[in-house]
């Protein structure tokens, strides 16, 4: 049987990127019950790739009758096409086969266990002086990924490296910059000691990518899916950002990270603001991550019971009852 719901969980003051703000993450809700055992899955739809809350729970509810017949995950991947609803419908499963075998999800799925890894913790975009002030209050966290939006982006990576002299910075652009301001900002970027610059300019307009020097790695997101988009994308970028929102789920996303790693890639572990049942599946991969991003829980006014353990930025893999 399969239930999906809704959940609205407050985010701690506001999570602002280069496309606008928000005080709440919306999240669907996937559970699937078989034979006395129950497995969960938690999805971010986006509007950014054409979703919304009301299609994902619409496109779960859907999937009622083919899992009644006995629809199985690996069926799951054509059934569905990548995004938000196959990702919590194909964790859900991952989970229910874990507690019906009484197995952890890693060992079913055949991957190293994860261990305590740092995750980055993400500072909103705002004006050069808000974010050199909430820099400095997270200035103890040894990794930050700030949100920068275009202009002005070289005042704001200055004023918070200052703030946080001795953390690691990377930087995620949301696609704001422009092949004008591109160079500059790589440079401004480098200048403050950043090791990685996400997505600076709009997927399907990053040609320019492979016609300068980067002198910071670039990360491909909005330009990177699953393994089907990781062709072409070498010359572009050194690394990719892997979510299992956008791969469609645990499934592709294992796959998607041996593919990339196999073209030189390096990898990096990414997630929408959410709960700690969507960061779970996640921590299978950050084995194989230059860098974890799993904050999303820390961004919240709170988390769901039983939720992952966050020791500062050190996150823990989870416990059987929330997931795997």
């Amino acid at each position: 049987m399969l239930s999906a719901r809704i959940e609205r969980w407050p985010i701690a003051g506001s999570f602002t990127i280069s496309r606008g703000a928000k005080t709440e993450a919306v999240t669907v809700v996937a559970q699937v019950s078989r034979g006395g055992h129950s497995g969960r899955g938690e999805c971010v739809p986006y509007p950014r790739y054409g979703e919304t809350v009301e299609a994902t729970l619409a496109a779960l509810e859907a999937m009622q009758e083919p899992l009644s017949r006995g629809l199985t995950r690996q069926d799951l991947q054509a059934a569905m096409p990548p995004g938000a609803a196959r990702n919590a419908l194909d964790c859900a499963l991952v989970d229910l086969e874990a507690k019906t075998s009484g197995q952890r999800a890693w060992d079913l799925l055949g991957r190293p266990a994860p261990k305590p890894c740092i995750t980055a913790y993400t500072i909103s975009l705002g004006t050069a002086e808000v974010m050199a002030a909430a820099t400095a209050k997270a200035a103890h966290r040894p990794l930050l990924k700030i949100k920068l939006g275009g202009d002005g982006d070289g005042a704001r990576i200055a004023a918070v490296r200052k703030a946080a002299p001795d953390s690691e910075l990377i930087v995620d652009a949301n696609e704001a910059w422009t092949p004008d301001n591109l160079e500059r900002n790589l440079r401004d970027c480098a200048q403050a000691g950043v090791n990685l610059v996400e997505q600076p300019l709009p997927a399907g307009q990053d040609e320019a990518l492979a016609r300068i020097h980067r002198p910071v790695a670039v990360c491909a997101d909005e330009s990177v899916h699953d393994r089907a988009s990781l062709g072409g994308l070498r010359a572009r970028y050194d690394a990719v950002n892997i979510k299992l929102d956008k791969t469609g789920g645990l499934t592709e996303a294992v796959a998607m990270a041996d593919a990339a790693q196999a073209l030189g890639f390096e990898i990096m572990i990414g997630c929408m603001v959410a709960t700690s049942l969507a960061m779970a599946p996640a921590m299978l991969l950050a084995p194989l991550a230059r860098f974890v991003d799993l904050d999303g829980p820390l961004l919240l006014s709170r988390d769901r019971d039983g939720g992952l353990r966050y020791d500062g930025s050190l996150v823990y893999p989870p416990e059987a009852a929330l997931w795997g």
